[in-house]
């Protein structure tokens, strides 16, 4: 009920004292002045994406970055904005709850009242619907009291993630032109910010005063890009489940006599799997980008799974913990393809009791191979993505009988000596993602919802606020704005000879980069993980002393700060105008021509090479 939002919460004592903490802001966001520097225009990742994404956002398309500075900075150029009229700014959750969601209202609220005492800021209640019917919430300090630095979405609530079709669209233009709002920010994962993209090029299309923010929240750690280094919740969730699967490790080292099959929350993506499997160090983990990547189908992942049983059964280890993501059972080709065409018959209407019967004699074959409990699964509706639901796919389940089966098959052959395999199935996802957000978390959500007003206060629409070198300290975090569209990519895909389908410019889910620096590391401890059981369990999540400043391994090893090293790009150029001018020596003028020329034309063959794989799935 509308009545349940907002109302304060009954706290334990761990709540009160978190409820208490006070996140850090870094020095760029402090003060009541906001200053922000605008660096070059923006293109696609894939420069064979301009045209189409220019195309469908003639209006928000090629803007600038927007880099937020402190006010010690001494940048020419600089916007300085001292004056702050009331704002009128609407909020909305929009997707799944992710640990860390209401800090970033939190942290908004804090800055549109720093600035001007005025300003207003409305929740949506109940996610994306009460946007379309215009049920708002009045975020004050009282009703923050009970919320800050606590799990859930249950300050506002949401349902539907989508703001898509014309009607959707329609009615949150209409909803903001009505309520007069400055600037409506959206928080949430892929699918939300693309949206929220498409309702910034409709404002302005429409020349409605709103402008829309985009904020990266979703545990799913799948909203990455080089703009973006990291997604509120996902730390969290991460914590909490790596917590979880370091007791099931120490449960089977105890008992040595099952092996476990963990399914973990994540989607598409497998960034949870991989962040896990760092932070606890299981047996095995099979990541979906691998079975994409090599193709693997149902029966090499039994194969593989069985091996390694059967190697740890030479060395007498009758036990084991073994991740899967969630989004596993769309990255095995052969089940990929039957979900396809179980979902074009959901579209052309056929009830799901009627499927079975209208599937090809190949899907009909590996259909009919399934257990029965899958069987059920695999015939849900589809998202609003058209993937399928794959919290409601049991992918551990299936596995674990089919490894039992060939186990057993191996016994009867003789060629399995060992003790009988016993497996038993956990799905971690909805346990970690009510958690209380760890530290990063909170500090994090809380600086994105100040970057939330500075981007407004900017005058900018269509951006995402952003922040990098986030694995050091929160006094060096840089803040900033990306528009956008300069995170979205085009998908194309060939289903016959000579023929080549355009889709919509998106954000699309990042993978794991199976040539990154954290999937290396995966696969440098692969046969320590597997054999030696060097378990790790990093413990509860911890809010103060040892373990509360902790950050997520993948963060930590890759090498980011994109935004960091565009302005040290900037700062070069600026120096070699200050070197190259009217009066400087030919052999100054010779060399500056001689570097540019060889610079220029390497960077025109690295960026004219289309990094788009995504083609034919």
């Amino acid at each position: 009920m509308d009545s349940d939002y907002g109302i304060p919460r009954e706290l334990s004592d761990v709540q009160k004292f978190r409820s208490q903490y006070q996140p850090e802001l870094p020095p760029c966001l402090q003060g009541a002045t906001v200053r922000v520097e605008f660096g070059d225009t923006t293109t696609s990742l894939d420069p064979t994406d301009a045209h189409t994404i220019g195309r469908y956002f003639p209006h928000t398309y090629g803007q600038p970055l927007a880099h937020f500075l402190r006010a010690t900075a001494k940048v020419p150029g600089a916007q300085v904005i001292t004056e702050h009229p009331p704002f009128r700014v609407g909020v909305v959750f929009c997707g799944r709850q992710s640990p860390g969601g209401h800090n970033v209202i939190w942290g908004l609220h804090n800055a549109l009242k720093v600035h001007n005492p005025k300003s207003t800021l409305l929740g949506f209640l109940g996610g994306s619907e009460g946007l379309f019917a215009q049920k708002t919430l009045e975020i004050t300090d009282e009703i923050l009291a009970t919320y800050k630095n606590q799990g859930g979405y249950d300050l506002l609530g949401r349902t539907k993630d989508q703001i898509r079709t014309v009607e959707q669209v329609n009615a949150t233009l209409t909803a903001c032109k009505d309520m007069k709002l400055d600037g409506l920010v959206i928080i949430g994962g892929v699918t939300s910010n693309t949206d929220a993209a498409q309702l910034a090029e409709t404002f302005a299309e429409a020349k409605c005063q709103t402008k829309v923010v985009g904020v990266p929240v979703t545990l799913n750690g799948d909203l990455k890009n080089q703009f973006v280094e990291a997604n509120v919740g996902f730390d969290t969730i991460c914590k909490v489940n790596s917590q979880l699967i370091s007791n099931v490790c120490t449960d089977a080292l105890s008992a040595e006599k099952y092996y476990y099959f963990i399914r973990l929350m994540g989607r598409k993506a497998s960034h949870v799997a991989l962040e896990c499997t760092l932070q606890s160090h299981p047996n095995l983990v099979i990541l979906g980008e691998e079975v994409a990547a090599s193709k693997l189908t149902l029966f090499d992942i039994t194969t593989q799974i069985c091996d390694a049983v059967e190697a740890r059964a030479a060395q007498d280890k009758n036990h084991g913990v073994i991740l899967l993501p969630e989004g596993l059972i769309e990255s095995i080709p052969e089940v990929y393809a039957l979900l396809k065409e179980i979902h074009g018959l959901h579209r052309q209407g056929v009830s799901a009791d009627k499927i079975s019967s209208q599937l090809s004699p190949w899907a009909s074959a590996l259909f009919e191979f399934l257990p029965p409990f899958i069987k059920k699964q695999v015939l849900l509706l589809p998202e609003s993505d058209d993937s399928a639901q794959l919290s409601q796919i049991e992918t551990e389940k299936l596995v674990a009988h089919l490894v039992e089966v060939e186990m057993n098959r191996r016994v009867k052959e003789g060629t399995y000596k060992g003790k009988k395999f016993n497996a038993i199935c956990h799905f971690f996802g909805y346990q970690a993602r009510g958690s209380l957000p760890s530290k990063f978390d909170c500090d994090y959500a809380y600086v994105l919802g100040h970057i939330g007003y500075h981007i407004l206060a900017a005058g900018l629409n269509g951006y995402m606020a952003t922040v990098t070198n986030l694995r050091n300290p929160v006094n060096k975090w840089r803040c900033g704005a990306a528009p956008i569209t300069a995170m979205m990519t085009v998908r194309r895909w060939s289903q016959n000879p000579g023929t080549a389908s355009i889709g919509k410019p998106a954000i699309h889910p990042a993978t794991v980069d199976l040539k990154g620096k954290a999937y290396e590391l995966l696969r440098q401890n692969a046969t320590k993980f597997l054999l030696d059981d060097i378990y790790r369990n990093p413990g509860p999540l911890q809010f103060d002393g040892p373990g509360a400043d902790s950050k997520a391994v993948t963060l930590c090893v890759e090498d980011q700060d994109y935004m960091g090293r565009i302005k040290k790009l900037q700062e070069y150029l600026d120096k070699i105008r200050t070197i190259v001018k009217p009066g400087c020596s030919q052999e100054v003028l010779k060399a500056a021509l001689s570097v540019m020329a060889s610079v220029t034309e390497v960077l025109s063959v690295m960026s004219s090479s289309p990094i788009n794989g995504q083609s034919s799935l």
